[in-house]
């Protein structure tokens, strides 16, 4: 899979290919050499996810129903956000980066929302087990929580605070339909983009064989709480930038031959 020649002592250049609705895009990264866990690989896979929703948002393009999401709707910032334990993780080390201050003003806006949510009634719900055994059940709460209007912490000024490493869920969220109806899509006829491979699904798969867990992810707003119980996902899944590559396409290889039978 490595190139002959590599950019740096430390890193390899790797192509590959990934399965779309059929067809295989090639694509190619710049991957470590050394000991790498899942969550150090992330910056690589949201590339990776940016290249499979760039092709779908062309196709629907070109059938004539661009996307119509633009800065500033965030209608879809009030929804409950999957996050892959790995992703967790990764904003949790990006949040320790920041400032004191800032730190403070993220932990109090947490804590805003996760109060809303427990007085809308929302939060037992959300740590119920049957989000994947119940898919009414799992409607019905994304419903309710929705229309509890609490907006995800990093959302700023109707804008996302972390768009370059927003989690693979938020990047999959796309709509065709005209974007006031994303007020309410429960009642509304919304044309969500089908998109043919969600990487999200790839992550929350390793989540599960790691946790034994029904889910494999947390929701977004639980990620303060959750760190607090000193968890480090990537060191479960470790091994060499090329290997952990292989493992996720493998993986992700395994979830399109999955929802295909």
């Amino acid at each position: 899979m490595p190139d002959p020649e590599t950019e740096s002592p430390s890193t390899v250049r790797a192509t590959f290919s990934i399965p779309v609705g059929g067809v295989f895009l090639q694509a190619s990264a710049q991957l470590p050499v050394g000991r790498t866990t899942l969550t150090e690989l992330l910056p690589i896979i949201q590339n990776l996810e940016n290249v499979v929703t760039g092709r779908v948002m062309e196709e629907a393009r070109t059938a004539g129903s661009p996307i119509s999401c633009q800065a500033g709707c965030a209608a879809c910032c009030r929804q409950m956000v999957p996050v892959s334990l790995f992703e967790a993780e990764a904003l949790m080390e990006w949040m320790r980066s920041l400032p004191p201050q800032r730190q403070r003003q993220l932990e109090e806006r947490f804590h805003r929302a996760l109060t809303a949510l427990r007085d809308a009634g929302v939060i037992d719900k959300l740590l119920d087990t049957r989000w994947l055994l119940d898919e009414g059940f799992a409607t019905d709460v994304s419903i309710e929580y929705f229309r509890a209007h609490v907006a995800c912490p990093f959302l700023e000024n109707e804008n996302c605070g972390i768009y370059s490493i927003r989690p693979l869920a938020c990047r999959e969220y796309m709509v065709t339909s005209p974007p006031a109806l994303c007020q309410d899509p429960a009642a509304n006829d919304v044309w969500g983009l089908q998109i043919p491979l969600k990487l999200s699904r790839v992550l929350f798969a390793f989540g599960r064989a790691m946790e034994h867990d029904v889910r494999g992810w947390i929701p977004l707003v639980f990620l303060m709480a959750w760190t607090k119980g000193g968890a480090h996902p990537g060191e479960y899944v470790t091994g060499t930038g090329e290997e952990l590559l292989q493992q996720f396409l493998n993986k992700a290889a395994e979830l399109v031959k999955e929802e295909k039978n």
